[in-house]
């Protein structure tokens, strides 16, 4: 009896020593999924449509210089032709030398490509700070930017900007009045993104449903950061007091949650626009609301990317604005746990954010 007693010590012993062994060897196990390896894929067998072009030549209103030769903008041309972009807005938020680098590539497509420069935050924390940052605005639309951005600010301050970050400033100080009014007189205009989604800001904790992308992009562990309401306001601000310039959000302002918010200041302000780029995953969880949003603000939204130039990755946002197909997956796309919905946005509605929109906002004639 003592020997068995032994023996049986040994196997638990041993089993519980190698463990994490034998939970490598279970990958099927439910109690060793861990929720960043959660994979599902669906076994709903309903219509399901692939979109291989958009429905409206498209201007993407929210991109960026991920090629940086010519031969790489010549593929990625390739590819907006496959998928059916008309032109791409490259915000490059740059100045300087920089900003020059790639006006000289871009440049060379002006029928495809659209500009974007920053604003140089250059001495931004001196009391003579301004006329300089002017000047080169200046300059930059002379090189050919078409607009500002795309400018940035989480809750710290101005920082998608090189060589100078504004940490500390945010578009509603004074001391971004002379440029942003300069913007008016040259008609170009401002994109900035401010805050991030809600889910970022919640406690990262079994109650937060967007927990698997919102820990990635977590703010609610800063606590000196001005929060989702007060940079809603930072924004407010900023449009209201210029109302000669035109502002678009980027990333519905980041209001995915409550896009009431974006409508009110859509009623209050008629200077504002709003791109949706990138808040894909947040809103194609609740499709039928985001129609009716897109029905009712038909003339204050624009379409963007900001997720690079893979053919694939177009055609899954044209899936989502033009079907109505219902619960699928992109994990290349997104890392939330949830499945996609097809907005099925009308025709009329469809053109007008795809293209005629964004005509209007860059001055640019069919």
């Amino acid at each position: 009896m003592k020997a068995s007693i032994t023996f049986l010590t040994w196997i638990i012993l041993s089993t519980v020593a190698n463990y994490p062994l034998y939970a490598q060897s279970q990958p099927n196990s439910p109690e060793q999924i861990l929720l960043k390896d959660y994979r599902p894929v669906s076994l709903y067998q309903i219509e399901t449509h692939q979109i291989e072009k958009a429905k409206y030549p498209v201007i993407d209103l929210h991109s960026h210089s991920y090629p940086d030769s010519p031969e790489q903008v010549e593929d990625w041309i390739r590819v907006m032709d496959s998928v059916g972009v008309n032109k791409s807005v490259v915000m490059t938020y740059q100045t300087g030398k920089t900003f020059d680098s790639l006006a000289q590539i871009y440049n060379q497509y002006p029928d495809r490509f659209i500009l974007f420069c920053g604003f140089d935050y250059t001495g931004y924390d001196q009391p003579n700070y301004g006329p300089a940052a002017v000047a080169e605005l200046e300059r930059c639309v002379k090189m050919g930017a078409k607009g500002v951005g795309e400018l940035g600010d989480k809750g710290k301050g101005l920082f998608y900007s090189s060589p100078t970050k504004a940490f500390g400033m945010h578009i509603d100080d004074p001391r971004m009045k002379p440029l942003i009014k300069k913007c008016g007189e040259l008609g170009i205009p401002i994109s900035i993104h401010v805050a991030e989604p809600m889910w970022m800001y919640e406690p990262m904790n079994e109650q937060n449903d967007g927990l698997m992308n919102a820990y990635k992009w977590r703010l609610d562990d800063q606590p000196d950061i001005v929060g989702h309401a007060g940079m809603v306001k930072i924004l407010e601000n900023a449009v209201r007091d210029n109302p000669n310039t035109t502002f678009i959000a980027c990333h519905y302002a980041n209001c995915s949650y409550d896009l009431s918010i974006l409508g009110n200041l859509f009623d209050q302000y008629p200077n504002l626009y709003a791109d949706n780029a990138a808040r894909y995953a947040e809103t194609a969880t609740i499709p039928r609301y985001v129609a009716r949003f897109y029905e009712k603000y038909q003339d204050r939204l624009v379409f963007g990317t900001d997720m690079g130039t893979e053919p694939a990755m177009y055609r899954l946002l044209f899936r989502i604005m033009e079907t109505d197909d219902e619960h699928f997956y992109d994990r290349n796309r997104s890392s939330y746990h949830w499945a996609f919905n097809g907005y099925d946005l009308p025709p009329d509605v469809l053109e007008k954010v795809y293209r005629t929109n964004a005509l209007k906002i860059l001055g640019l004639e069919e």
